[in-house]
């Protein structure tokens, strides 16, 4: 792998939806979420990093070092379990902490507790581990990892209709609901969508946490491409069509930063083109940025 980032990066991500549900909320019958003061539509970051990994999931197929921890139907011990298996450590007795864990010095693996050594390999193996860290201690302890990005709720620029339509399906499940229709075998559900929305998320990348996973120049390049097409490959009828429209990279030209990131977000706006009219489109959009007075040590990054 090449080495870890040395720059701090603010970002925001910029996309739509039509006639579709971006994020539904289970404890509310999945309805699309909603602030429910202002009508601004809500997508979980945890929503966003799923489609994250699963996009590196399916363009990596578990090439070493870009597996997913956080998968479907993945049994989070026994994947900690391999890592100090294949550390060679023994699991009948396993450390409940660092302080307690023996001391290691083994040819590659360098001078640590058996915690840290099944930190850094599970660090090694899985990218959303470098990439947005994990809690490691559900099992055989191989500790907890902060991870280097981190992603804000993505919120609407606007306020959001939610609509409720009826559909149909030619069919029931059983015999008994069949006699019961005497025959007519209809099954009536409901679909929640929204007819359009524009959302910003908000995001940020520390080299100082970088450094402590191994999160790369080629996991960042690997991140950025999936931020623009993870929804390329997640296509679904509940979400309708979805796109990302912009990604804008504010890159420091130190670990540090050159400027807070409120002010570098402050300058990007996403304004509606005509107030009476309802979007339906991105064209129904502009996006500026505002260039002037802008750090010299700050670059802007448009994808």
């Amino acid at each position: 792998m090449t080495s870890t980032i040395q720059n701090r990066y603010d970002f925001l991500l910029v996309f739509d939806i039509k006639d579709g549900n971006p994020n539904g909320d289970p404890d509310a019958g999945n309805l699309p979420r909603v602030d429910a003061e202002t009508g601004q539509g809500l997508v979980t970051d945890v929503c966003l990093k799923r489609k994250v990994r699963n996009f590196v999931q399916l363009t990596k197929d578990a090439t070493p070092g870009y597996d997913i921890f956080i998968k479907e139907k993945a049994i989070l011990n026994q994947l900690i379990d391999k890592s100090y298996i294949d550390l060679g450590i023994d699991l009948s007795n396993p450390p409940a902490d660092e302080k307690n864990g023996k001391k290691r010095n083994k040819e590659g693996q360098g001078q640590g507790t058996e915690v840290q050594s099944a930190r850094a390999r599970m660090c090694a193996d899985y990218f959303d581990i470098r990439a947005f860290g994990a809690v490691m201690s559900t099992g055989a302890n191989a500790g907890q990892v902060r991870g280097p990005i981190q992603l804000t709720f993505a919120r609407s620029v606007d306020p959001v209709v939610t609509l409720e339509h009826s559909i149909t399906r030619m069919a029931v499940a059983t015999e008994a609901e069949a006699e019961k229709q005497s025959g007519d075998n209809r099954t009536m559900g409901r679909k929640n969508t929204i007819p359009y929305g524009v959302y910003v998320a908000h995001g940020f990348i520390s080299p100082a946490l970088a450094a402590q996973t191994g999160f790369s120049e080629a996991d960042l390049e690997l991140f950025w491409e999936a931020l623009v097409q993870m929804f390329e490959h997640d296509r679904s009828a509940a979400r309708g069509l979805m796109a990302t429209q912009k990604l804008i990279i504010f890159k420091h030209s130190s670990a540090l930063g050159n400027a807070s990131a409120h002010q570098l977000f402050d300058r990007v706006k996403v304004t509606l083109k005509d107030a009476d009219k309802p979007p339906r489109d991105f064209s129904d959009y502009e996006v500026t940025i505002n260039r002037e007075n802008l750090p010299s040590d700050v670059e802007v990054i448009v994808r």
